[in-house]
């Protein structure tokens, strides 16, 4: 909801504030009393609920008033609210400890206020008025500038923090002052914040002058046409008088605010904007000069928001309003959070070679913050859009709220002529685009006759601005897009948030900005109301806490880059579901393979131009002969301009003394890959045949500068099995080294060598890591990633490396995964390997793993990351679904154990009984039992916390029967498992007897 929407919800003031909010409210309201109102008329209207509050939520009205044209009417808040809106600090992550799953914990006890309506006067914006206005403020400013303490005699109100004033209605100056005014109050700094130019009633004007007096800073936010407000002046004059002015200069820079450059029209700024300014709003010359002045005296407040340096200058301003308010606190808080998003914002460093898509940043821009210069109500730009429906639906699901359903049924087929608006529409759970006087009705088409009768006419749907989707093939540069441009944009959001979005991983990165929003994401109450939540209910609200974080009028941008579907793997719901209203501050940009994402069109990523692919491809600046020009014209038509082909080739002619045509030859001997690879993920591999001839080029240097066994080689190999998430060299290095060597056949005296040598070998590996990494940057087949010791590959080299086919690179992922894998900061990759082991769904297993390797598996990796993923993402199906093929793998080996077996020796020779591996090691049978029977106590206790007792008390009697048969029942682990039954018990026997009639 932008600016203008909110004004003129609030335009009447007749709303009702509470502490307990919906899960769509998109404003905090403050239920701290305002100092602008009489304490009769307020307390007569305000009620306060009885009960314990253990959990309270504050909210406010925006205070941000600006006139906004609605039916012809104007209509204003003169009223801002006070905020004390903190965050509470995050509580500490939960860790691997079972403990936390036998934990119940009540639900929140939340005590609400009930603030009844306010009213506020709407007048027409007249010619009559305006003139009585002008009047108006030339008296006052013929008369010294006083203190306006008297009004607040008789108000015994808390005041605000921070006074903020602004003028104008550019939508950049309102996007900075609404950020500014956000970023204070979540930080618990109450504001006032208006623009007393668009005031109508001297009502409005008086208010104004008491927050002026009241509050403890005034900050004034400067732009090239405040000099000529006369609201403006007054306010730098009073709060100069009293030593708290806070001036930020927007566009401007302080060396620009000099008196005589102003009224002289000296330099390019003033030509257009100065003059003798005071003659505009009929001021006086002398106060005008003080008021301008006051600006060379203010020393310590240095706050410049130019050329796009928001985000310092936000932090920077509340840091210091914070420190003199003495909350130190917010200081250090935001200190620390700073020092993380500089080490954590961006997943790869700034490519300074970056040239070309000038018109694609051009257009990212306008589709997000739209005509940035031009006029501030044209809110939504058109697009294209499928013809088939005319009611578009893009939000979150279905509304089942009575409300919705009658709105439904009041359908209105009238036609219209000209052109129809379309509109949000919004609820608690629908937000959708429709006609605005005949919401869903039904189109009927008429039929066209012709040769194409099923042809329909196209036509526009409006979307809002913030959302932008990039589209193109693989190895296109669509990450470099985004990359280039979230690093130009950055000042203007808070920070940027950037996801995977690979279907199988994409819940789990969202759900992981947890820290950088500082909020809480993880399970903490799951009784509410004495009704159990189910586990889907239990991600919903994690998601939601997100959203509304992002839903706040602070700016983020989030990226959302490789969407592979318009659905999650785990349970097929819509990526819709997890990103905020669009519309709002937080913008959202997509790349994806797909043609088309969320029913719109996206920006379509074309080739780079001839000129662009040459020098790309000339990488060093060689000047060459027309022969060799030719040659790279000739790879450039074969690869198809593709822009990761491009970057290789510059690269390899300027890493080595090659010639173009050489490269071309070398290239073409290479043999053609096979194309009859079948399968939707397969058709960039065959379209880009010659690009994979490339990359066996580039593997026949790295061997021959590292011989046949190239660690770099087998680390590209290996890559292919990791999760599409930057991956540790240390980690890739492990598995490249149990990649089976291309040549197996070594003479004796080498493994002499190597087993004399094995005391050296941790240095040497170290060494060898470095130079295989470097080696893979050089050549432009992986990237670079700002966490240190951490490269990523491109997903076309993933698909061919695991499209090779080479033997035993799998496994050897996996083994590498397993034992130097941190669940903590590898658990995208921990994931990978499970996907490979026990083949999730109808997929198959790739990786078979040992008994013994399985038991470690189980106790050191699975159970601690399904318990991780349950408690601290609130992913809860991806947990149980982790742990229910862990036990149909445990089960089938388990069995193993038990089946008779027959030893060859022992029948002919010794005429032994017939044995069971269970006899044979009954050690190791015991520790797969009871590691089967551990998964099945954890699967209990979590389908405790999700209200599904029947399944959970067949889960943990199936596991007290085994450690019953091995532990025997004094056990402790025994009496644990009992402890849990009964728990399950004494919970199914309430819900039979409430559900009982």
């Amino acid at each position: 909801m932008d600016l203008w929407e909110e004004n003129s919800r609030y335009g009447s003031f007749a709303s009702t504030t509470s502490r307990t909010m919906s899960s769509s409210s998109l404003q905090f309201f403050s239920a701290d009393q305002s100092p602008f109102f009489s304490p009769k008329s307020l307390l007569s209207r305000l009620s306060i609920s009885s009960g314990k509050s253990c959990s309270v939520t504050h909210t406010h009205v925006d205070p941000l008033d600006i006139n906004s044209k609605v039916a012809e009417t104007e209509s204003f808040i003169d009223v801002g609210f006070a905020s004390s809106d903190v965050r509470p600090v995050n509580a500490q992550r939960t860790s691997n400890n079972l403990q936390k799953l036998d934990h119940t914990s009540s639900s929140n006890c939340i005590s609400s206020y009930t603030l009844s309506n306010f009213g506020v006067d709407h007048e027409y914006d007249s010619p009559r008025y305006k003139g009585r206005q002008r009047r108006n403020v030339r008296r006052k400013h013929e008369t010294s500038v006083t203190p306006v303490s008297t009004y607040f005699s008789s108000y015994r109100l808390r005041s605000c923090d921070v006074y903020i004033g602004f003028h104008g209605r550019k939508p950049l100056l309102v996007l900075f002052t609404k950020w500014l005014r956000a970023e204070l109050e979540v930080q618990g700094l109450r504001c006032f914040v208006t623009d007393r130019g668009g005031y109508s009633t001297s009502r409005k004007h008086r208010t104004a002058e008491k927050a002026m007096d009241a509050c403890s800073f005034g900050v004034v936010i400067l732009t090239r046409k405040s000099f000529r407000n006369p609201y403006t002046i007054e306010e730098l004059r009073f709060f100069s008088s009293k030593k708290n002015l806070v001036p930020i200069y927007f566009d401007l820079v302080p060396n620009d605010c000099l008196v005589r450059d102003i009224i002289e029209k000296r330099g390019e700024l003033w030509e257009k904007h100065g003059g003798e300014l005071w003659l505009v709003y009929e001021g006086l010359e002398k106060e005008w000069r003080d008021a301008v002045s006051a600006l060379s005296r203010v020393d310590e407040w240095k706050l410049e928001a130019q050329d796009g340096k928001w985000r310092d200058c936000i932090l920077r301003a509340v840091t210091l309003l914070a420190l003199r308010l003495g909350r130190r606190s917010v200081a250090d808080r935001l200190t620390k959070w700073r020092e993380k998003a500089e080490k954590e914002e961006f997943p790869f460093p700034r490519n300074d070679n970056f040239f070309g898509r000038k018109k694609e940043l051009s257009e990212l821009e306008f589709m997000l913050f739209g005509d940035a210069r031009g006029d501030a109500d044209k809110d939504y730009f058109d697009l294209k859009a499928r013809p088939r429906k005319k009611n578009l639906t893009i939000g979150w699901g279905t509304s089942n709220s009575i409300f919705e359903k009658r709105r439904e049924r009041q359908t209105n087929c009238i036609k219209r002529k000209g052109k129809e608006p379309v509109v949000w529409k919004e609820s608690e759970k629908v937000i959708e685009m429709q006609n605005a006087e005949f919401p869903q009705a039904q189109v009927q088409t008429p039929k066209l006759k012709g040769k194409n009768p099923r042809r329909r006419r196209s036509m526009k749907i409006v979307y809002g601005k913030g959302i932008a989707s990039v589209s193109g093939e693989s190895g296109i540069g669509k990450t470099e897009l985004l990359l280039e441009f979230a690093y130009r944009f950055h000042q203007r959001y808070k920070m940027v948030l950037w996801i995977g979005g690979e279907s199988r991983y994409i819940r789990h990165n969202y759900l992981n900005l947890w820290s950088f929003l500082e909020i809480d994401v993880g399970v903490d109450n799951y009784l509410e109301k004495s009704r159990m939540k189910s586990f889907e209910e239990q991600e919903e609200d994690a998601i939601a806490r997100e959203r509304k974080e992002l839903m706040r009028n602070i700016p983020y941008l989030v990226i959302i880059d490789n969407l592979e579907s318009e659905k999650d793997w785990w349970d097929h719901k819509l990526i819709m579901d997890l990103l905020p209203r669009f519309g709002g501050e937080t913008h959202v940009i997509i790349s994806t393979r797909l043609s088309r994402v969320m029913n719109f069109e996206p920006l379509k990523l074309s080739y780079l131009s001839g000129v662009e692919s040459m020098s790309l491809m000339q990488g060093g600046a060689r000047d060459y002969p027309i022969a060799e020009v030719d040659a790279l014209r000739a790879i450039e038509e074969k690869l198809g301009r593709l822009t990761l082909g491009l970057a290789i080739v510059g690269a390899i002619l300027t890493e080595l003394p090659i010639s173009p045509s050489r490269l071309l030859d070398t290239i073409n001997r290479i043999p053609s890959k096979d194309v009859s690879w079948s399968g939707r993920q397969y058709q960039s591999l065959r379209r880009n045949n010659f690009l994979l001839q490339l990359v066996e080029v580039c593997f026949s240097i790295f061997d021959h500068a590292e011989g046949p066994k190239s660690l770099a080689t087998r680390m590209v190999l290996a890559s292919g099995w990791f999760a599409p998430a930057p991956i540790p060299v240390s980690l890739l290095a492990v598995a490249a080294h149990k990649v089976p060597e291309k040549h197996h056949h070594q003479h004796h005296w080498k493994k002499v060598l190597r087993s004399l040598s094995c005391g050296l070998s941790s240095s040497y590996a170290k060494k060898s890591e470095a130079e295989a990494s470097s080696l893979l940057l050089r050549f432009n087949i992986a990237r670079s990633c700002v966490k240190d010791g951490h490269i990523q590959f491109n997903q076309l080299l993933k698909l061919y490396a695991r499209r090779k086919g080479v033997i035993g690179v799998a496994q050897a992922t996996v083994q590498a995964v397993i034992s130097k894998g941190s669940i903590a900061h590898h658990s995208e990759h921990i994931w990978a390997a499970c996907f490979l082991i026990f083949g999730f769904r109808n997929e198959p297993v790739v990786v078979e793993l040992k008994v013994a390797e399985l038991l470690y598996l189980v106790k050191e990796i699975i159970l601690p990351l399904a318990i991780r993923t349950f408690i601290t993402f609130s992913r809860c199906s991806a947990a149980l679904e982790l742990l229910r093929v862990c036990t149909d793998a445990l089960e089938p080996a388990d069995q193993a154990f038990v089946t008779p077996v027959e030893k060859w020796l022992d029948k002919s020779l010794c005429w032994r009984p017939i044995q069971t591996n269970a006899q044979l090691n009954p050690f190791l049978w015991q520790e797969l039992a009871l590691s089967r029977a551990t998964v099945l106590e954890i699967r209990a206790k979590l389908m405790m916390r999700g209200g599904q007792f029947d399944i959970g008390d067949d889960l943990i009697r199936k596991s007290i029967f085994i450690r019953t048969s091995i532990c025997g029942e004094d056990h402790p682990d025994t009496v644990s498992a009992q402890e849990t039954l009964g728990k399950i018990t004494r919970l199914l026997s309430n819900i039979q007897n409430h559900t009982s009639p």
